[in-house]
């Protein structure tokens, strides 16, 4: 089996080279989390089919991806059904800047998750680096409030390491390639639930009216 390419070998490579080389060795090294993804599924799953909802957040590239990640069930992910609660904590931007304003960007998530999470949600905090204070909060104030919380992280998981009851960790040193790490794990998580949860919740439903 050949082993990494030389210093040279990089060297020698285009960009879209590189990047491709990088995305499928960052791919691979989140085989191992696929029982742990189960665990998230099972988690947002039985939430939503009991009557709760998601909290989703993130900042920059990792707030785009939990506005996705949101949207897949309160619209759809791939089959028509009944909609489902979830909230991005980062689209009401004068909620977002007042809050800021107000308590410092630090609280931006966390108090978000104060006035709107209870019992039986689920919040999924998303950071690349494991350092962003606004996620360490939001994840601080789920767990007082009883929600249950998946993160996800990139490099050592940085001070968010630990802190959630399930946590994906893509172990890649590489900003870009954490968030498209991160965004094959939370569409595989959408499938999951969809395919397990919620649709089978159609059928049951239908089949008790």
């Amino acid at each position: 089996m050949a082993g990494p390419p030389s210093l040279r070998a990089l060297e020698a490579m285009s960009i879209f080279e590189k990047a491709t080389r990088e995305a499928f060795a960052t791919l691979h090294s989140i085989q191992s989390l696929e029982p742990v993804l189960e665990c998230a599924a099972e988690a947002v799953g039985s939430a939503l089919v009991n009557g709760g909802k998601l909290l989703v957040c993130g900042n920059g590239g990792s707030a785009a991806d939990g506005a996705d990640f949101a949207t897949e069930y309160a619209c759809r992910f791939i089959t028509d059904r009944r909609p489902y609660p979830a909230i991005n904590l980062t689209g009401c931007g004068s909620l977002v800047t007042a809050t800021g304003n107000d308590y410092g960007f630090e609280q931006v998530f966390a108090r978000q998750v104060r006035a709107f999470g209870k019992p039986g949600d689920v919040l999924v905090a998303i950071t690349t680096s494991g350092n962003s204070a606004n996620i360490l909060a939001a994840i601080a104030a789920a767990k007082e409030a009883g929600l249950r919380t998946i993160s996800l992280l990139g490099r050592d998981g940085g001070r968010a390491h630990g802190l959630a009851e399930i946590e994906l960790l893509v172990p890649s040193q590489i900003t870009a390639r954490t968030q498209e790490a991160h965004k094959f794990l939370l569409h595989v998580l959408c499938d999951i639930v969809e395919t397990r949860w919620l649709l089978p919740q159609e059928t049951n439903n239908k089949a008790g009216g």
